[in-house]
């Protein structure tokens, strides 16, 4: 029997084990053999890609194989398979709070192909920063603070050491700028504000993403130009967007001056754990943004 909702209610044995499943270890940073979930073959010629709606209408993500990701697993896959992943979420609600972040290349796609890509002076320009974007990314960045009600976010630096790097490879005194609070209490910058929106995906249009706009940001409240500056119109041009794997867990493609570098993974252990018993019993996803034609639960 299908619920109100379109999906069949998890017997009490598959919710325990679902349940167990998610707060295992394997659930949380650990696990990195390859996730078992439904992936398309493909060969080298771009032609042997999948169509994203044939594979969504033939092999759907269950709510069971949402379960078995965690952000180690992901990256794990190379970046097709990451696509194929990507493509077959929905963009959830707009997170609320600080998320815990990690960013990762793969196999076939990302930073590596960005300067060959643009070209020119232009590709010249983007390979002098890329080594200052994969040390961001790799220590300095932690994650991303969002503020749902006002639709922006800040990105979360507690490294004490990274932090030293980046404001002498800046040339910023510190003195210039205002440390906060993350909201449990430690000591951190938020730095490079953005604009959170909904808006169409870069890889597939079929439905909308959670869109993180780097692009006005020098508009928002407490933009600090001496370092903010890097991520905007006239630094690296970075745009995100984000779709929920299940409540608590986003994951993330960033894309500079329209071009795609990398993925990367949001997470709210919190989040995770008041709402994911709602989630295993009926599968529905509270959507901010358009989620496509039929798309309002997860599949069983």
């Amino acid at each position: 029997m299908r619920n109100r909702f379109g999906t069949r209610p998890l017997g009490r044995a598959a919710l325990a084990a679902a349940a167990a499943a998610l707060v295992a270890s394997c659930s949380a940073r650990g696990c990195t053999a390859r996730p078992r979930i439904p992936l398309a073959a493909y060969g080298k010629d771009y032609q042997t890609k999948v169509d994203f709606a044939r594979l969504e209408r033939r092999q759907a993500l269950t709510r069971a194989d949402l379960l078995k990701l965690t952000p180690a697993n992901v990256a794990v896959l190379d970046q097709e398979e990451i696509d194929q992943v990507y493509a077959r979420l929905t963009a959830g609600p707009i997170p609320d709070g600080a998320y815990r972040g990690t960013f990762f290349t793969a196999r076939g796609g990302g930073l590596a192909r960005l300067p060959e890509i643009l070209g020119g002076l232009l590709g010249t320009a983007a390979s002098a920063k890329i080594g200052v974007l994969e040390h961001v990314g790799g220590r300095l960045w932690q994650g991303k603070v969002f503020d749902r009600e006002r639709r922006v976010l800040r990105n979360m630096i507690t490294d004490r050491a990274s932090m030293d790097w980046l404001l002498a490879k800046l040339k910023v005194d510190e003195r210039s700028l205002t440390p906060v609070k993350t909201p449990d209490g430690r000591d951190a910058w938020l730095l490079f504000p953005a604009k959170v929106y909904c808006g169409q995906s870069l890889l597939d249009g079929r439905r909308e993403s959670i869109v993180v706009d780097y692009a006005f940001s020098d508009e928002l409240p407490g933009y600090q130009a001496a370092i903010d500056a890097l991520g905007g119109r006239n630094g690296l041009q970075i745009r995100d967007e984000i779709r929920m794997v299940r409540p608590g867990f986003y994951l993330g493609r960033a894309y500079l001056s329209r071009v795609f570098a990398l993925n990367f993974t949001l997470e709210n252990q919190d989040v995770e754990k008041s709402a994911s018993e709602g989630f295993l019993r009926t599968g529905r996803i509270d959507e901010d943004c358009w989620p496509g034609e039929g798309r309002i639960t997860a599949a069983e």
